[in-house]
């Protein structure tokens, strides 16, 4: 993971924290993100509900 937002807006106003830190090793499905080129290293995007588990962090 190279980087992380705040979390999402519960329906009741609050915000959820995301999960997940920058470091983690995480497993994904195969159709899980959009993928981005930022100078020239391709990345992910991908939602916290599209990570499968943790392996390190």
């Amino acid at each position: 993971v190279v980087a992380v937002g705040q979390g999402r807006v519960l329906n009741n106003g609050e915000l959820q924290a995301v999960s997940v830190k920058e470091g983690d090793t995480v497993l994904f499905g195969p159709y899980a993100s959009n993928t981005v080129k930022i100078d020239g290293e391709e990345l992910l995007i991908m939602s916290e509900s599209e990570i499968y588990a943790v392996l390190e962090s």
